[in-house]
């Protein structure tokens, strides 16, 4: 994938609770075929949220035989196809999705990703913008900083940085656009910038191994070598195997 899925920043607004990990209660034979559907479809996102691929596999697709018209389960199994690379089996369920329901935002946010991942730009930048054009749109930020990341593989940073400054308008504290934030910054040159921006992040989310790895090169810039040690340290001890600490230690060793 290109994107870079920090979060299970593969975006289902679904209804997500708590269901135990066992088989459902007799309480279970009253309900309709269409509530025991949505019963397993929250057990399937809940499990797919804990990345638990095969059982939440195994609940989606009993949710998907009681109700093969429910659009939210063909949403979950397109996210759950593309987490295991059967981007055909994703575009099929995402398709139906729509067809099933083509005012959801969360499906046409999901899609629009998911094309914009493929290659499709174009086509998953329209779809990104009509989810931002329905008004129960009351998460644009997902699509704001999706747009934003297909601007960035389509080679186009002036649209990306608006875009996901225009997520951050919508939600402060939305961990993937800070992280872009600080991307863009850095590049930019605007080490203390990219240095508000990671401490944006941190009061929301953990350090990865790329916000470490922008942290210590912002560091340098700015001249604070005790700073862009510190982190480069954490990155080694929490991100050994990590693309960005190998590289390091490559250029560690060179000098």
């Amino acid at each position: 994938m290109l994107f870079n899925r920090i979060y299970s920043c593969l975006t289902i607004t679904l209804l997500c609770i708590f269901i135990p990990a066992c088989v459902p209660s007799k309480a279970t034979k009253a309900m309709s075929t269409e509530e025991r559907s949505q019963l397993y479809l929250q057990m399937g996102v809940r499990y797919l949220d804990m990345d638990m691929i095969k059982t939440a596999k195994e609940k989606l697709d009993i949710a998907l035989e009681l109700n093969a018209n429910n659009a939210e389960v063909h949403n979950a199994l397109g996210v759950l196809h593309e987490r295991l690379a059967q981007d055909s089996l994703a575009e099929k369920h995402y398709q139906q999705a729509i067809s099933l329901a083509v005012d959801d935002f969360s499906i046409k946010n999901n899609y629009g990703r998911f094309l914009c991942e493929s290659g499709e730009y174009k086509k998953g930048i329209e779809l990104l913008k009509q989810a931002l054009a329905i008004p129960l749109n009351n998460r644009k930020w997902f699509a704001y900083t999706n747009i934003g990341r297909c601007q960035l593989i389509n080679a186009n940073k002036a649209l990306a940085e608006s875009n996901f400054r225009h997520a951050l308008q919508e939600n402060s504290q939305y961990p993937p656009a800070l992280q872009e934030m600080q991307k863009i910054s850095y590049d930019k040159r605007r080490y203390l910038s990219a240095r508000g921006f990671l401490q944006r992040y941190l009061a929301v989310a953990r350090q990865t191994s790329e916000t470490l790895w922008y942290a210590v090169q912002t560091e340098r810039g700015l001249g604070n070598k005790a700073m862009a040690d510190h982190y480069r340290e954490k990155l080694f001890a929490l991100f050994p195997s990590s693309k960005q600490a190998v590289q390091m230690k490559a250029v560690i060793k060179i000098y």
